[in-house]
């Protein structure tokens, strides 16, 4: 009798401990993918695809924030893969950013299991493949992070969610645009404009739609432009869009006619269903081009009577107007959010810049090849990656730091003569940077950040100076990953590097970060220790110089 007593006043206790350890850690969601081509005719014409699953695009991550992701990736391609998570912030783990400088390719016939956290985010995100040019064939897909039940969102629950993928298209295959690519050659126009795979057609009232709607309810859409090279305006048919999350950041909440989705660029919006019971289009059309392209995608309402009208809606005209609209944007302050860059929160405007970094992009040949360039420098991926060298202090034999400046020539002239090398900007754990872009073309060029949100103090025509310091808004910017630079302009953000680890910082335009117009940034570790940056994972692919090395000790507690 004495021993049930006592096995049962510690109940108690066990159940405490069973239930400490259950949350110990964040749920866990994983995924099994396989990576195959396929053949589709997305714009009316037979050609290779890739395909996640069977599927084009690829499936939706649906996850909520803290989760922890495994993606078991098998790659039964003919060639090399890896997978981004287009602003995903990997804290202390950019071994699983999957750019060509941080990981070694997912050979064919092989598999790899990524492994990452969602942590302290909220938002509208998705993923590609970096390697080969293989974006051009998909491998894109939708990734969401949902707010935890516990932390309220700023807005109703809406009916239902859905994520609308917009993007320019090629025909071609993507061998053969990379084959162009190789050549010193531009790859031209598009063809056409996708929405979630799809071109539509004005007037065919036997095609499906993409999305349904019950009248007087309210919807998410989650909008992103995966394309290659062109900007998208998106708008819908006699509804307006309330924007409410931009790029993982809750946002004041304007209504829009039309939103101009920028390459690389994700929008969180509300629709409400009140216009008369029928179908609508959404329309998806290039932007700053002086060719016309655009995609259709129906919406009905479950109880609609009749087909959606023949008169689209008109884009705007001019980056004037695309300038203005940024400039609309605000960060919502007061609402409940993760926010993955604490020490910038609300105050960021108050915190002494301690370096700042000018780079602006040129064009020109090479040998009679096209190439793409950053202060003048043309960055070429290695065969070792970036970050596997600096792990294993082999640096010196594959790359230099800084091997651009802080401050390039005002003259852009003098950046003209290109050279080709990796390119590496050693960043001081925790410093306070300014970096500005300097577009000096005559495109609009849209940068984006792996690792790390931070807040776009100005965008303005002509060339930087201390002095427009002065016009920053230094309250409310929206704390984002990728930030459009418009022609003869220059775009400044203000972030704190405390993120360790080798980020990528790219043109979202794939074909100038595939002809050199990216760059990393290494933000070391004062110490080897886990509270700064995880360790290598047990299941990292090694190659080039590191392949046969032995592994340096591990980081410790």
């Amino acid at each position: 009798m004495g021993k049930i007593a006592i096995i049962f006043s510690s109940l108690p206790f066990l159940l405490c401990t069973i239930l400490m350890v259950a949350q110990a850690e964040d749920p866990y969601l994983y995924f099994d993918w396989k990576v195959t081509y396929g053949t589709l005719s997305p714009l009316g014409v037979p050609q290779q695809v890739i395909l996640i699953n069977g599927q084009f695009p690829g499936p939706n991550l649906n996850t909520t924030t803290n989760n922890n992701i495994v993606v078991n990736v098998f790659n039964q391609l003919d060639e090399p893969l890896l997978f981004t998570w287009a602003g995903i912030q990997q804290r202390k783990n950019s071994w699983q950013d999957g750019t060509p400088g941080t990981m070694c390719p997912i050979q064919p016939g092989t598999n790899y299991t990524y492994r990452f956290q969602v942590k302290d985010q909220i938002g509208s995100y998705y993923y590609y493949p970096t390697t080969g040019f293989l974006k051009a064939a998909g491998g894109y897909g939708g990734l969401r992070v949902n707010s935890r039940l516990l932390i309220p969102v700023p807005y109703a629950d809406p009916e239902d969610d859905y994520t609308v993928l917009i993007g320019d298209w090629y025909k071609q295959s993507h061998k053969a645009l990379r084959k162009t690519l190789d050549q010193g050659k531009s790859i031209g126009r598009p063809d056409g404009v996708l929405i979630n795979g799809k071109q539509g057609k004005v007037g065919d009232e036997k095609e499906e739609p993409l999305f349904t709607m019950k009248p007087g309810k309210t919807y998410k859409y989650r909008i992103c432009n995966v394309g290659l090279k062109n900007s998208l305006n998106f708008r819908i048919q006699g509804h307006k869009m309330k924007l409410v999350e931009l790029e993982g950041s809750h946002t004041v909440q304007n209504e829009y006619d039309s939103l101009d989705v920028h390459l690389g660029q994700c929008f969180g919006v509300l629709v409400t269903a009140n216009q008369d019971p029928k179908d609508y289009y959404m329309v998806a059309s290039v932007r700053f081009t002086k060719y016309h392209l655009q995609a259709t995608g129906k919406i009905r309402y479950t109880n609609g009577k009749g087909p959606a009208s023949n008169a689209l809606p008109e884009a705007p005209t001019g980056w004037v107007w695309s300038l203005n609209q940024f400039r609309s944007f605000r960060w919502n302050l007061t609402a409940s959010a993760a926010r993955p860059n604490p020490q910038g929160s609300f105050h960021y405007g108050q915190i002494n810049i301690t370096r700042t970094v000018k780079l602006v992009t040129t064009a020109n040949t090479v040998d009679g090849k096209l190439r793409y360039a950053v202060n003048g420098v043309s960055h070429i991926d290695t065969e070792t990656p970036l970050k596997l060298a600096e792990y294993y202090e082999a640096a010196d034999k594959v790359f230099k730091y800084d091997n651009i400046g802080d401050d390039p020539p005002a003259n852009v002239d003098q950046l003209d003569k290109i050279t080709l090398a990796p390119i590496v900007l050693n960043f001081k754990y925790r410093d306070f940077i300014e970096v500005i872009f300097e577009n000096h073309e005559k495109s609009v060029q849209t940068f984006h950040l792996a690792g790390y949100s931070f807040f776009p103090v100005a965008i303005e025509v002509g060339t930087w100076t201390p002095e427009k310091r002065k016009n920053y808004n230094l309250l409310d910017a929206v704390s984002k990953y990728n930030i459009q630079v418009y022609p003869k302009s220059w775009a400044a953000i203000l972030l704190t590097f405390d993120n360790v680890g080798m980020w990528n910082v790219r043109n979202e335009c794939m074909e100038r970060a595939y002809l050199g117009q990216q760059l990393y940034i290494s933000v070391p570790t004062p110490e080897r220790v886990l509270r700064d940056e995880y360790n290598i994972p047990d299941n990292a692919v090694l190659c080039g110089i590191v392949k046969d090395m032995p592994k340096p000790r591990p980081y410790t507690p």
